[in-house]
């Protein structure tokens, strides 16, 4: 599932490959991908319209175009590819953009979840799900006295928490366990259990993982590639997803995998001791 850095780095391709092109037609081949306006409407009003820039906030991609923002969630598989002139889609191929140049950008959603909503120029920001985000996890825009406030509120474990998004943006699965783990914090803590000093290396563990994943491309697991088809590789400097039964690389214990919030959950036993 493509989280924060995996966006970020598919904005990135998209930002090397399409910018200022221009729609000359749009396919729309499974139609609930567009959430609004009416398919017939998207498709109608992006003709003519030139991609100016390519925008983020949290997991969303924002398109902005001459005279609209797309606000574009790629879910769990989404992912755009780039061909340079028309080439035959696969079943999995959902919505195609043509650009005037013959080049083609088009989505591809194996399980159909992604979204795609038409809005009014610099409008993106203000789309429902975006307005429910937490800050971008950077130094800049994550207040660690805002956050000690919401976990302090919070009896939920610590875990689900991070996952909601709401407390802070594009944290996902893969993320959650790399932080926890290098924040010595259990998966199960309660937040509201969790020390002054806990928060605040939780708050900068955050930062670190995040920041590192994004320059690495993000984490490919499986047949995750980003919009230049090139995967990520921060999967090599994973320390607990994926590596149950493997040695904790801090203390040597075997890496355990439970289920918390019904997720995958990895983490090591000694580390990241339960307290309560």
């Amino acid at each position: 599932m493509p989280e924060l850095p995996e966006v970020e780095t598919v904005r990135r391709g998209l930002v090397s490959l399409v910018i200022g092109k221009t729609i000359s037609e749009v396919d729309v081949l499974w139609p609930k991908i567009i959430e609004s306006p009416e398919v017939d409407q998207f498709r109608n009003e992006l003709v003519g319209e030139t991609i100016e820039s390519v925008g983020r906030r949290g997991k969303y991609l924002i398109f902005h175009f001459t005279h609209y923002d797309m606000v574009s969630h790629l879910r769990m598989e989404g992912k755009y590819e780039f061909f340079s002139k028309a080439t035959p889609l696969d079943k999995h191929s959902h919505v195609r953009f043509i650009f005037t140049d013959g080049s083609e950008l088009v989505y591809h959603d194996v399980r159909k979840f992604g979204r795609m909503s038409l809005m009014k120029r610099n409008t993106g920001l203000e789309y429902k799900g975006i307005q429910q985000l937490g800050p971008e996890p950077t130094e800049e825009t994550f207040d660690v006295v805002e956050f000690e406030k919401r976990l302090n509120k919070a009896h939920t474990m610590i875990k689900p928490l991070l996952l909601n998004q709401k407390i802070v943006a594009g944290l996902g699965n893969i993320y959650v366990d790399e932080v926890l783990w290098l924040a010595k914090i259990h998966p199960e803590q309660p937040a509201n259990t969790l020390t002054r000093k806990e928060i605040e290396v939780l708050h900068q563990a955050i930062i670190s993982v995040i920041t590192k994943a994004k320059e690495a491309g993000g984490t490919t697991i499986r047949t995750y590639l980003n919009a230049l088809g090139e995967a990520g590789h921060f999967q090599q400097e994973l320390n607990v997803y994926g590596q149950t039964g493997n040695p904790c690389p801090r203390c040597g214990t075997p890496i355990a995998k439970t289920k918390v919030a019904q997720r995958g959950t990895h983490y090591c036993p000694h580390c990241q001791q339960l307290k309560r």
